[in-house]
């Protein structure tokens, strides 16, 4: 399988209010950047939008490092949030429902079809790639 380190950033401005989202997906000397935004949402769906546009473009099964700097997103599958959800039927430790669930679902399939390690990165420091993915998302909020 090839291996392909993805970065991931989601912004928002206004909690809920517009929001972007970008993907660097990196395979040896190649990049590909994908993007995009949505007029009414949150951070947290963003961070998990970005990291979904990013293992969506993948065109193989793919041994995948995923960078984020997305507490929501890392802890969601590190710390088996996501496995929880689903045994409990999409409600979470509180019992109440699962917010954002349609987009777990979407992720949980697309982690079924990868290999993907998720790896925690600090915000807006010293990573060249975090750093981009956090410019472009911003950008695409700009456009609604």
């Amino acid at each position: 399988m090839k291996t392909v380190d993805i970065y991931t950033d989601g912004a928002c401005s206004g909690n809920p209010g517009k929001g972007g989202w970008c993907a660097i997906l990196i395979f040896g000397d190649r990049e590909k950047v994908v993007s995009g935004g949505e007029a009414e949402t949150t951070n947290n769906r963003m961070e998990v939008y970005a990291a979904i546009a990013g293992l969506s473009a993948l065109k193989e099964q793919c041994n995948v490092s995923l960078y984020s700097d997305s507490a929501y997103l890392v802890n969601a599958i590190t710390q088996h949030w996501l496995d929880g959800w689903k045994r409990r039927g999409w409600v979470n430790a509180e019992n109440k429902p699962v917010k954002n669930r349609d987009l777990w679902e979407k992720l949980s399939g697309l982690l079924a079809l990868h290999n993907v390690e998720f790896i925690k990165v600090k915000g807006h420091a010293d990573n060249v790639y975090n750093n981009r993915c956090d410019k472009a998302a911003r950008e695409e909020i700009k456009k609604l």
